[in-house]
C-alpha cells in the first residue's frame, strides 16, 4: 500500500547534524585560536571560514529551518544594548580616541592573548554563524 506524501519527514543531511557539526567547529576554533590576533593567518582563516559559511547560506546546501512567523516582544529590547554598542564602537573608531576612550575591541585584547579563550571566542563566532546559515 502507498504512503501518503504528508507522513514523510525530510532528515537532516548526516553532516548537518549535532553529532557532526559540534566536533567540526570546535576544531575549527581550535585552529583559530593558534593564530595570533589581527595576524596575516588569522585574517585569512576569518575570511576563509566566513566566506564557506557564506557560500553554504546562500546556495542553499543546508536545510534551513523555518524562520519564526513574527518576533516577541522581548526581542525589541535587545535591539536597545546593540544600536548602543554600535554607535559606541563606530564613534569612538572614527573619532580615534585612543586611550581616553577606548573601544571595546580593544578592551578586549588582553583577554583575547590567551589561546584558550581565544577558540572559545571561535567557537561562539562560528556557532553564531552557522546558526545563521540554517536560518
Amino acid at each position: 500500500m502507498e504512503q501518503p506524501h504528508d507522513l514523510t519527514v525530510d532528515t537532516p543531511r548526516t553532516w548537518e547534524r549535532p553529532v557532526v557539526c559540534v566536533p567540526v567547529l570546535v576544531a575549527l576554533s581550535l585552529v583559530g585560536g593558534r593564530f595570533p590576533s589581527f595576524s596575516t593567518e588569522a585574517n585569512v582563516y576569518v575570511f576563509g571560514a566566513g566566506g564557506v559559511l557564506i557560500w553554504l547560506g546562500l546556495t542553499k546546501r543546508v536545510q534551513a529551518r523555518p524562520a519564526p512567523e513574527r518576533l516577541r516582544s522581548g526581542a525589541v529590547w535587545w535591539t536597545l544594548p546593540v544600536v548602543v554598542f554600535g554607535i559606541f564602537e563606530g564613534v569612538t573608531f572614527v573619532a580615534a580616541a585612543g586611550d581616553d576612550f577606548p573601544t571595546f575591541s580593544l578592551l578586549a585584547d588582553p583577554l583575547l592573548e590567551d589561546r584558550l579563550v581565544r577558540s572559545a571566542a571561535w567557537l561562539v563566532w562560528l556557532s553564531a554563524f552557522w546558526g545563521l546559515v540554517r536560518r
